[in-house]
């Protein structure tokens, strides 16, 4: 069952001046859980993940959604780590409660919500209760830590955080990041012991989001496509769930779950993929 929400846009965090917005239910019976969303490799695009913020909400869930800049030249490193602990200092001014902080992100976003769970010293020794990552690409270097998490996972480091539950989501038709890079994340997971779950859904890297690429814009815009909405709906339950709690009966319920292994997919035709990055 979703709530009416209560939205605040263009809050300051850090030194760097960048932006935030706070989306929360209109009305809690009492603190709720803190979700940290961060989105992609396009800069300052906290619009892009509003529709997936409100969602969230809706389930009972306080949901921070800052602006970043991966051309910044630490690679938005200090942007990443401003904006967690603006969220960890501030949250229980808009209803939190950060015992329960789910660090969240889509694509580069996720890579870097994943090595930051990985890596503690990422965020000075300061780890979120889960973690969900949406459409990462997560064989590459994370922004904010300057290292792969799959080749972190693949090291010998004998000093090893404990773990943290890990919810992966991706599109089956994504063109920008195969599934199979989240695939891949959570088999190098489960050898770690971690506890991780995988979901696929019939739709691309942006309707993971519940968003369309506008190539005219050159950003993701938001979409109403029955796929779209369906993936978005998936990915807010699984933001609820890594937070403890359970959306109603039908909400997010489409879609695939891979609790161990691989399994088969589908593809959605006629979906509007982004053109392909140098790096994600």
């Amino acid at each position: 069952m979703t709530t009416d929400i209560d939205v605040r846009t263009g809050l300051r965090y850090g030194g760097s001046g960048q932006q935030l917005d706070v989306y929360r239910p209109a009305v809690a019976p009492g603190p709720a859980p803190v979700v940290l969303l961060w989105h992609g490799r396009g800069s300052d695009e906290r619009d892009v993940l509003a529709p997936l913020a409100r969602a969230a909400a809706g389930l009972g869930l306080v949901v921070l959604v800052p602006d970043w800049r991966s051309d910044a030249p630490d690679g938005g490193r200090a942007h990443l780590r401003e904006s967690e602990d603006f969220a960890r200092r501030n949250a229980a001014d808009f209803g939190g409660d950060i015992r329960t902080f789910v660090l969240a992100g889509w694509s580069m976003g996720a890579k870097a919500a994943v090595a930051a769970a990985l890596d503690p010293a990422a965020l000075d020794g300061r780890r979120p209760t889960a973690v969900v990552g949406i459409a990462g690409a997560y064989g590459t270097a994370a922004p904010i830590t300057g290292t792969a998490p799959i080749e972190d996972l693949g090291s010998g480091r004998a000093d090893w955080p404990a773990p943290v539950p890990v919810r992966l989501l991706h599109g089956t038709a994504d063109q920008v990041v195969d599934a199979g890079r989240s695939r891949e994340l959570h088999a190098a997971l489960v050898a770690r012991g971690w506890p991780v779950t995988l979901d696929e859904v019939d739709s691309d890297h942006a309707g993971v989001v519940m968003t369309a690429y506008a190539p005219k814009l050159g950003r993701c815009v938001p979409s109403a496509a029955d796929h779209a909405v369906r993936a978005g709906r998936r990915a807010a339950a699984l933001l609820a769930e890594a937070a403890g709690i359970a959306p109603a009966p039908g909400i997010g319920s489409w879609g695939m779950r891979h609790e161990g292994g691989r399994a088969g997919t589908s593809a959605v035709e006629d979906v509007q993929s982004i053109a392909p990055a140098r790096s994600l």
